[in-house]
């Protein structure tokens, strides 16, 4: 699975663990992704997303998956979102 946000492009970032004797490790910090079902009511059907917590909430905010993505910017969806995008555009 991969650890990307399908509608935010969010991945994980590079960093260090610092000890308290200021000795430093490589991790990784990973995004806060969650499965979530959104309903389409242009589709008429259900999609399964990998999501970011802040990107669910501005799904939220704008009023649904069919509004935000009306918005979203193309650069940043995955391959499979972008497909979906195009299609609830023709519908409208």
């Amino acid at each position: 699975m991969s650890k990307r946000c399908e509608l935010t492009g969010v991945t994980p970032l590079k960093g260090h663990n610092v000890s308290h004797s200021n000795n430093k490790t490589k991790r990784r910090f990973f995004p806060n992704l969650k499965k979530i079902t959104f309903k389409s009511d242009i589709l008429k059907r259900n999609i399964k997303l990998n999501v970011t917590n802040s990107a669910l909430r501005t799904v939220d905010f704008k009023g649904g998956l069919d509004k935000f993505l009306k918005t979203a910017k193309g650069a940043k969806l995955s391959k499979r979102v972008k497909k979906l995008k195009v299609s609830i555009l023709s519908k409208n």
